[in-house]
């Protein structure tokens, strides 16, 4: 198999974002045997890695692709749910690993939640909407000679056919907006409660989150500057169903150490560099700092 997704030019802003109708649901491929691994992984995810653009690869330092993925367990033949998927990360790295015997599902916030936010118009909204079925469309447009099986639905209004089917579902950096609402709207406890439902025993919660040191308050960790406590995030989890499996600091950075009082946000640092588009001075600070420090977290549904 040649996965021509490979050859592709990666845009890093590509994420894909939005709706809550619901796609029809694939039939879900839930064995996983020694047949099917040798037959769906014709790409290594080192060859699959050192393919990408110089664009991609310079964010590796960050963000660990293959160790990553190698933590949550992703193997060919998986179902795997992506929650906020983008194209490079992680779904062009996720569907040659799980091959044609694989499905893939995208998994986006609530429609009520993205009211939330400031920025989100009457025709923002209406796109979301169609989320599920424009994000599927957009997968089948780039993925090549991949024929894994594809899925989409928001939480709240999951797919309750693929209940105990799913081997994966992934939260890359999409747990901070869903506290920071949960308070309006539940949306966090709503997420954990549906990726619970959705999991098989056994399966894996992966989760990479900007990380907030634990000697912030309560408040400003809430989710508005993009980090999270790790010890509020393992409380939440265990309060869902999870048991904590393991823990990484492979996507750590320990340069990265917001200040409450600074009022720092995460998006001060690369790739946004938010607050030092006029200021160069600044602007070499945080790209000496690197992208945010992030816990990496693995939960398992007993």
């Amino acid at each position: 198999m040649k996965f021509s997704t490979l050859a592709l030019t990666a845009s890093l802003a590509a994420l894909t974002l939005a709706a809550c109708g619901k796609a029809e649901a694939p039939e879900i491929k839930t064995t996983v045997d020694a047949p099917v691994m040798a037959k769906t992984m014709t790409v290594s995810i080192d060859d699959l890695l050192a393919a990408q653009p110089d664009e991609v690869k310079a964010r590796y330092q960050y963000r660990h692709p293959k160790e990553t993925l190698e933590f949550f367990g992703v193997k060919p033949g998986m179902t795997v749910a992506e929650v906020l998927p983008g194209k490079v990360w992680y779904s062009q790295f996720l569907l040659p690993i799980i091959g044609d015997e694989g499905t893939l599902i995208g998994v986006d916030y609530p429609v009520s939640m993205w009211g939330e936010f400031d920025f989100a118009s009457d025709e923002f909204i209406a796109k979301k909407k169609d989320w599920p079925a424009t994000w599927v469309k957009g997968v089948k447009e780039w993925r090549g000679e991949n024929t894994a099986d594809l899925a989409a639905f928001t939480f709240g209004a999951r797919d309750t056919s693929m209940d105990g089917k799913v081997d994966a579902i992934l939260f890359i950096r999409a747990l901070h907006n869903l506290s920071r609402f949960n308070e309006k709207g539940g949306y966090l406890t709503q997420a954990f409660a549906d990726s619970h439902a959705l999991l098989k025993t056994g399966g894996t919660l992966g989760i990479i989150q900007h990380r907030a040191p634990e000697s912030t308050s309560a408040e400003w960790a809430k989710g508005q500057n993009g980090y999270l406590k790790q010890s509020d995030l393992i409380r939440a989890a265990e309060a869902a169903g999870f048991s904590l499996e393991a823990k990484s600091e492979i996507n750590a950075n320990p340069k990265d150490v917001p200040s409450e009082a600074n009022e720092d946000i995460v998006w001060r640092l690369p790739p946004s560099l938010a607050t030092s588009a006029k200021d160069d001075e600044l602007k070499a600070k945080m790209i000496a700092i690197g992208e945010s420090d992030r816990m990496t977290l693995k939960f398992v549904k007993k």
